[in-house]
């Protein structure tokens, strides 16, 4: 009988070697399950300036040949310092034969992203292929998210943007950590 109050039947894994073990699909990404952490910096000629911010990325599965997606910032002062809150999104990643990689992304600024791209030797690479906006969202017509494990611990993440009118450009970079 299923007793609500229970640990989850069907856990999330965030470690390759932990159970469940990770559908054959997911090879190319299993060097990203985990948290990272790290500090990025980043820019946009509608904003006033340059900033610099912290980010948390999770990945995991559940044994399928989906990749969980979360990712959260905030924003730091000269010091370092957490300010307020910033961006924030989650989201699937559809690993496909070959490498290939199909992405839901969502955030709760209204911007809903279907991406796709490439999967394999440490790197990510995934570029629009629609976005859906809600009546008051902000207006983005084009994004491009490149992942890359530097090393077993490093991952570096960049960031290319193309809203309010703007043509797809640099906006984010960050270099993360493995902290679990």
């Amino acid at each position: 009988m299923f007793d609500p109050a229970a640990e989850h039947p069907y856990p999330d894994s965030h470690q390759p070697d932990a159970p469940p073990a990770a559908h054959p699909l997911l090879a190319p990404v299993l060097g990203l399950l985990g948290t990272w952490r790290g500090r990025g910096e980043g820019g946009y000629p509608t904003l006033d300036g340059d900033f610099a911010y912290g980010q948390e990325v999770v990945f995991s599965h559940d044994g399928r040949p989906f990749l969980r997606y979360e990712a959260r910032a905030w924003l730091l002062d000269a010091e370092d310092v957490p300010l307020r809150p910033a961006a924030r999104e989650s989201g699937w990643w559809r690993l496909q034969p070959e490498g290939r990689v199909e992405a839901l992304i969502t955030q709760p600024t209204g911007i809903a992203e279907i991406a796709v791209g490439q999967a394999g030797k440490g790197t990510v690479d995934l570029s629009t292929h629609n976005v859906a906006l809600t009546p008051t969202a902000k207006e983005v017509t084009a994004t491009r998210r490149r992942y890359t494990l530097a090393d077993g611990a490093t991952l570096t993440f960049a960031f290319d943007l193309a809203a309010v009118g703007r043509p797809l450009q640099h906006h984010l970079s960050a270099s993360l950590r493995r902290t679990q």
